[in-house]
């Protein structure tokens, strides 16, 4: 089963929380909330979120400083950040916010409709990760088993490396097809570069299995 990926939303309105989860229940994803800037980092030291929505307008820890302190954290430098705005400033206000490590900026009201399809690219990359993070654990597993296996070990060696083969060439088509999907749709250059990201590591890993293949003389390749 297809763990569902976590949505951080955080504002200060819960009216304004109530149409986010409107919004993006149409993802089939889980939706955690947070009122403040504080109970979200609270959040984030438990659980790993694929996306967070951050309100900029909230009384006490405000949008900016909050983002500030998720990104000084190593656990969730690396999680996309939406701000939604009830304002508008002007460039030099929209700047902060992708100065603050946002990946998109958008002011309120907002197109649900746009809302749904951003947060889902970051959402299916998020997913992407999880697959390619469970496939490297198997390759260790193998790697470090390595040259041990004889006889019924050695052929249940050769099944599992068969099974991760066809697992990681599962994920390598899911992912060229999203690379595909965000280059013809011009979508946000965080998103794309995250996907190229992604698909480099994918070969790493698919040089490391194919290393373990019988005959090969790579067998102590290692992967990063």
């Amino acid at each position: 089963m297809v763990q569902k990926a976590k949505i951080l939303l955080v504002d200060d309105r819960p009216e304004n929380l109530l149409a986010l989860e409107a919004i993006l229940s149409a993802l089939d994803q889980t939706l955690v909330r947070a009122s403040s800037g504080e109970e979200a980092l609270k959040a984030l030291l438990t659980d790993d979120f694929a996306v967070i929505l951050l309100d900029v307008q909230m009384p006490g820890m405000d949008g900016f400083e909050t983002a500030a302190h998720i990104k000084r954290r190593e656990r969730t430098r690396d999680i996309p950040i939406i701000f939604l705005t009830a304002i508008n400033h002007g460039p030099h206000h929209t700047f902060r916010g992708y100065a603050a490590g946002a990946v998109d900026y958008i002011s309120k009201p907002f197109d649900p409709w746009v809302l749904r399809a951003k947060v889902s690219v970051f959402v299916e990359l998020y997913m992407k990760n999880c697959q390619l993070r469970e496939q490297a654990a198997l390759l260790r597993l193998q790697l470090e088993g390595g040259g041990k296996a004889e006889g019924g070990e050695a052929r249940e060696s050769a099944g599992l490396l068969a099974e991760l083969s066809a697992r990681l060439a599962a994920v390598e088509e899911q992912a060229e097809a999203l690379s595909k999907q965000l280059g013809d749709e011009s979508t946000d250059a965080a998103a794309v570069a995250t996907a190229a990201h992604l698909e480099r590591k994918l070969t790493g890993l698919r040089r490391a299995l194919d290393a373990l293949e019988p005959g090969s003389s790579g067998g102590q390749t290692a992967v990063n």
